[in-house]
């Protein structure tokens, strides 16, 4: 259990300052289900963080979010409009499908990206009544293969989303790694291109649990308390995923933790640049990085540091850095990989 882990960033513990935080809130007796001081205190912080004018909701997890900013904004009659990577088509077992009873459209994609040239042709159901109607732009901010959306890039998403009468959806678990990258604020990144829906990621950045739904059309997602509770989303110590946050903004912890860990990546990236055997796949933007390693070196190598392979056929392997991710981590990954080469 100790040894290091390029897996996931969700194989990182807590940051020390998230766990001293929930200790403190272990005093004493406290209202359930959100209606605690200090849950109405730091949702009105993140709202503010996000510019203002806009509604926000914890969550237990990265799905839960999906789901219910998803579910919110649509039919069951409706299609989400989504990358082939995408974590709600490939990672959530069919959960949006399952809650909304919506259809996904995905799209494929060579680095995990949408663009309104993609999306228009899918755009042609919708004259029709025997058709799923697109209602979603569904995208991640990092992407699943580590690629980021500019600022751009997201207003023309956003602005075609609304000319044709539909929602721009961000699924932002690591929305904090991408504001770092892009060193732009989080409202920049949601409010200012005219995002609808947006989740505010902590699990993968140093939390122990908890995400943030926040919603800039508070008439669209109103009913969000409720589908909330259906989904078992509704934590009733609420406190301690509050708490959690109140640390996690506190002089940008968020933001802290994300760039150290892009930091590790982009040095991990160079060390294995340097290898001639050794092929990265995506330009690094944030903390992960996709890496065609020799075949015969790839199981020994997860003996002793877990990883998963992303493409069998291609030998493409995933390495994640997180937030506690060490230099002197990636200088013994290096020498254990060129040993074995």
């Amino acid at each position: 259990m100790n040894s290091v882990s390029f897996g996931s960033d969700n194989h990182s513990g807590i940051h020390p300052q998230v766990l001293e935080a929930i200790q403190k809130a272990n005093y004493g007796y406290c209202p359930a289900y959100g209606d605690d001081p200090l849950t109405i205190k730091v949702l009105e912080q993140i709202k503010q963080l996000f510019g203002g004018n806009c509604d926000a909701w914890f969550v237990i997890t990265g799905t839960g979010a999906n789901i219910l900013s998803l579910q919110s904004v649509i039919h069951s009659y409706n299609a989400i409009i989504c990358p082939k990577s995408a974590h709600i088509n490939t990672d959530e077992c069919g959960a949006v499908q399952k809650f909304t009873q919506s259809r996904l459209q995905p799209i494929e994609t060579t680095d995990g990206k949408l663009t309104p040239e993609l999306i228009a042709p899918l755009l042609l159901g919708n004259r029709d009544q025997h058709h799923s109607q697109a209602k979603v732009i569904s995208i991640s901010q990092s992407t699943e293969y580590g690629t980021l959306y500019s600022l751009q890039e997201l207003k023309a998403l956003a602005d075609f989303a609304h000319q044709n009468n539909m929602f721009l959806h961000i699924d932002g678990a690591r929305l904090a790694n991408a504001a770092s990258a892009l060193n732009c604020s989080l409202k920049e990144m949601t409010k200012d291109i005219s995002a609808d829906v947006v989740s505010f990621g902590g699990t993968k950045n140093g939390l122990l649990c908890g995400e943030a739904i926040i919603s800039f059309n508070p008439e669209i997602t109103s009913d969000m308390r409720f589908y909330r509770k259906q989904a078992s989303q509704l934590l009733s110590k609420m406190r301690f995923v509050s708490a959690q946050f109140e640390a996690y903004l506190q002089d940008d912890l968020y933001l802290q933790n994300a760039f150290c860990a892009n930091k590790m990546a982009k040095l991990l990236a160079k060390r294995l640049q340097e290898i001639k055997e050794v092929t990265v796949t995506q330009e690094v933007e944030v903390n992960s990085l996709f890496v065609i390693l020799p075949e015969h070196i790839i199981e020994t190598l997860q003996q002793k540091y877990h990883f998963y392979t992303w493409n069998e056929a291609t030998n493409e392997v995933r390495l994640m850095c997180s937030f506690n991710t060490k230099e002197e981590h990636i200088d013994e990954f290096i020498n254990d990989l060129k040993t074995l080469l």
